[in-house]
């Protein structure tokens, strides 16, 4: 092994020990550690007491983190007439040894907690990240009433220095849950306002069963557990049991859980009350409450790390919970419908999931099959889209091509009927108005999969294209036998009336 192997390995093994120890805390950790130096300060220096302040990043506003015999937020300090506001703005560590015989803020934070402050020294937290100063360390009144001196500058100074890091975790987690929390609604109004319009198309029969399942499992309140590959329609079908259920009138509250950071899932999941940690200025409910009578749906329901697993299984266990920073307890009455594109079932097995949660989370299974194992769904699902996305764009095209029909049902679609949806909307984007979609404007990548450039292609051998043509002939004669009257022409056919007008409008049959 070289030198420079060694070193790579003993790097990355430092990393993942540094990774563990910041999943290891939690913004309870930190406060803790804020508390251990609000009383061990005043110890060390002969001191009565100590307060932390944080800047709120939002507002630019200072206030009481934590403190001697004061609540979080009991003190705003302003920037210009504070001594803390000085030592924030100037990012220098201040003494002050008279205030007892001088006017200013401090006098109306006397009358505001009755302490009477006589000197003081505030260190200011500095960003370690360049964000300038985060809040400030104060310490008042020595009890000998000798006056603060360099030396003890120095002292909260380095204190205020190892909390710098502190600070900033416990700030950018709050932010982080708050982009979360804004992420998991705007994609969930996302997916509702982007497919909400279409109905499920399913012409197959795998799709039938599913659709068979779905109608058999919205009736009761049974857990339900879906899993298939990305782009399947998962949530579709989480959403479909909502609506089809007795609590179609209560919430459908989505969360990815692959999206939420580990140390943020407790918040996430089961709220928190004001003052709980650093940014908290208000109370939030939980996922849990916010399911409250509806459903729960857990997508990526594999991700969610072992850590939280425990406490999760009792909450679905006992049907409740409480929020961080308060013991009152929450009931839960709600209906957890879970998703995922991985073996959950090899994950218990390799200790990544925990088996009783497992068990927990549902009792029936749906599995969504691949867009490529069955074809019979592409064509009905394109025209879906086509017709969704054309009204949304407000343009009309004539439709398909035979050409791109063709291509469109033997493409593989690895990214599945999300991935036919976005090359239908860039069909409709591309195409001018009143023509037909083209192969000209597909992707490469559907096009790199042109059947055409087969030895057989546009020989009257490929069966597709004869059965399409086969069936556009069909469906004239049955119209012309039946004089437009579409009812009759579908009974002649042998299909349904749906059934027909969709192949009218696949293959844009124009009615005489």
């Amino acid at each position: 092994m070289t030198a420079s192997t060694e070193v790579r390995q003993r790097l990355t093994g430092l990393q993942a020990r540094l990774d563990a120890v910041n999943r290891a805390w939690t913004v309870d950790n930190y406060d803790s550690l804020f508390g251990f130096y609000v009383d061990i300060l005043p110890q060390l220096m002969n001191a009565e007491r100590c307060t932390i302040f944080i800047v709120d990043a939002r507002t630019d506003r200072i206030w009481s983190k934590i403190g001697t015999d004061i609540q979080e937020r009991e003190i705003e300090a302003p920037k210009e007439d504070s001594i803390v506001g000085q030592a924030v703005s100037s990012g220098q560590c201040i003494i002050e040894n008279d205030l007892h015989r001088r006017p200013g803020f401090h006098r109306e934070v006397e009358s505001q907690t009755g302490f009477q402050t006589r000197n003081l020294v505030c260190a200011p937290i500095r960003s370690l990240t360049g964000h300038g100063v985060t809040g400030a360390v104060q310490v008042l009144n020595r009890n000998d009433d000798t006056p603060f001196s360099e030396q003890d500058a120095r002292l909260v100074q380095e204190v205020a220095d190892l909390l710098a890091m502190a600070i900033e975790n416990v700030i950018v987690n709050q932010e982080i849950l708050q982009i979360t929390t804004r992420l998991n609604q705007e994609v969930a109004e996302f997916r509702s306002a982007y497919l909400g319009d279409v109905p499920f198309t399913a012409e197959s029969q795998a799709m039938r069963s599913v659709l068979d399942m779905v109608r058999m499992v919205s009736a009761t309140p049974v857990n339900v557990f879906i899993h298939g590959e990305n782009g399947t329609g998962k949530e579709v079908i989480a959403r479909m049991i909502h609506e089809n259920s007795t609590r179609r009138d209560k919430p459908f509250v989505a969360v990815n859980c692959a999206s939420i950071p580990e140390n943020l899932m407790e918040s996430e999941f089961f709220g928190y009350e004001k003052g709980a940690f650093t940014g908290a200025s208000g109370s939030r409910a939980g996922r849990f409450e916010e399911a409250d009578n509806g459903i729960l749906f857990l997508d990526e329901v594999a991700d969610m790390p072992m850590s939280i697993q425990p406490k999760f299984l009792r909450a679905i266990q006992e049907g409740e919970g409480c929020r961080l920073g308060s013991n009152k307890v929450h009931s839960y009455d709600l209906r957890i419908i879970s998703a995922t594109n991985r073996d959950l079932r090899q994950a218990v097995k390799d200790g990544d999931f925990r088996e009783d949660l497992f068990y927990r989370l549902f009792a029936v299974e749906i599995f969504i099959p691949p867009l490529r194992e069955r074809r019979e769904d592409i064509a009905p699902l394109a025209q879906s889209f086509y017709d969704d996305i054309s009204r949304r764009f407000k343009k009309k095209l004539a439709g398909f091509s035979p050409e791109v029909m063709t291509l469109l049902e033997q493409h593989p679609w690895p990214g599945n009927v999300r991935q036919l949806r976005r090359e239908v909307e860039r069909l409709v984007a591309l195409t001018p108005e009143g023509q037909p979609m083209s192969m000209e404007t597909c992707s490469s990548e559907l096009r790199s999969h042109n059947p055409g450039s087969d030895a057989t292609a546009g020989t009257t051998l490929r069966m597709p294209d004869r059965v399409r043509d086969l069936e556009v002939e069909l469906i004239h004669r049955a119209l012309k036998e039946s004089r437009g009257n579409k009812v009759t022409a579908s009974r002649l056919l042998g299909i349904t009336r749906q059934g027909l007008h969709k192949k009218i409008k696949r293959y844009n049959i124009e009615l005489g």
